[in-house]
């Protein structure tokens, strides 16, 4: 399996870091913002091919498939240049900022029967996985979900504390995670509200929001999102049901007591991340649609489209 990634920031390396632990995969090509850029990340990892153009990468017959951690922005595009390219791809979170967009995606790939996967991480975690089990198995009945996402951020800035390019959104971005996991947990989402605070003067973004969800089996969740948190910083999981509560931080799962759940044997590796690459590289291989697949996650964007249609009808009022 012959990979191309674009977009060789903070989460890019993770995807890079996870890929070197996948038999048969090699990485042949790295794009990036910069030409300097892509070629140290390429030395760093081995790649024989560096550019700042994906358009150099999908005219390469040694590529099968590409990764695309690049700006919100150019997600839906670029997707869908990959496949017009004949190369399978996953896509970061989020798919799109419209859903037109995200529906655009979904028809390139029902055309072209290419594997088109959205990295939606949650669905891979180890400690999301443990209680989706429990749910499959009729062991946990979910009633509520109570979520935190919370971070302290003033500027453009990754993860690794580095200069962004594009701005980030609390709806479109951060809440995409939330809301198609608790469809995958509870079923199909048949309500949705939300509300924002202030816009950033400089960033023109929301900083605050809370989000309210149901699902057509009854379960509720509530998301609150902040770029103003200057305390733990994260994303916090509650799982509410009627036998138990658990409490998921990232890989780590707890109970309502705060005793630690070994989760170290839900799956090959703790790592969300390189889960979730191994079941791009294996779909591909076993000519399957993965779980999240951009089918399967597209209605976490009908939710996320008309929650943000609902904020341009608040600002109207305003």
């Amino acid at each position: 399996m012959r990979i191309a990634l674009a977009g060789a920031g903070a989460f890019g390396e993770k995807h890079l870091d996870g890929l070197k632990n996948i038999d048969g995969v090699e990485i042949v090509s790295i794009i990036s913002r910069t030409g300097e850029q892509a070629a140290a990340v390429a030395a760093k990892y081995g790649a024989k091919h560096s550019s700042e153009h994906l358009e150099d990468a999908l005219a390469r017959d040694d590529v099968d498939a590409v990764i695309l951690c690049t700006p919100t922005q150019m997600h839906a595009e670029q997707a869908i240049a990959c496949m017009d390219a004949g190369k399978h791809v996953q896509v970061e979170i989020p798919l799109s900022d419209s859903w037109a967009e995200a529906e655009a995606v979904v028809k390139k790939s029902q055309e072209t029967g290419l594997v088109c996967m959205v990295g939606h991480t949650r669905r891979f975690n180890p400690s999301h996985q443990y209680v989706h089990n429990k749910i499959k198995a009729g062991e946990f009945n979910l009633q509520q979900m109570d979520v935190q996402t919370y971070f302290f951020r003033r500027t453009n800035m990754n993860a690794k504390g580095e200069p962004r390019s594009w701005t980030d959104h609390l709806l479109w971005h951060h809440s995409a995670h939330t809301i198609d996991l608790f469809a995958y947990q509870s079923g199909k989402i048949v309500a949705a509200n939300v509300l924002q605070g202030p816009r950033h003067p400089v960033l023109g973004i929301a900083m605050d929001m809370s989000i309210q969800l149901k699902a057509e089996t009854g379960a509720i969740c509530t998301l609150s999102l902040s770029f103003n948190n200057n305390g733990p910083l994260g994303t916090f999981f509650r799982y509410i049901g009627d036998s138990d509560t658990y409490i998921a931080r990232y890989d780590d799962l707890v109970n309502g007591k705060e005793e630690p759940i070994d989760v170290s044997k839900v799956a090959v590796s703790m790592n969300g991340i390189e889960l979730q690459d191994r079941e791009f590289v294996a779909a591909i291989r076993e000519k399957r649609q993965p779980n999240s697949s951009v089918g399967s996650v597209l209605d976490c964007y009908r939710v996320i489209g008309e929650l943000a249609a609902s904020l341009e009808a608040q600002d109207g009022w305003s």
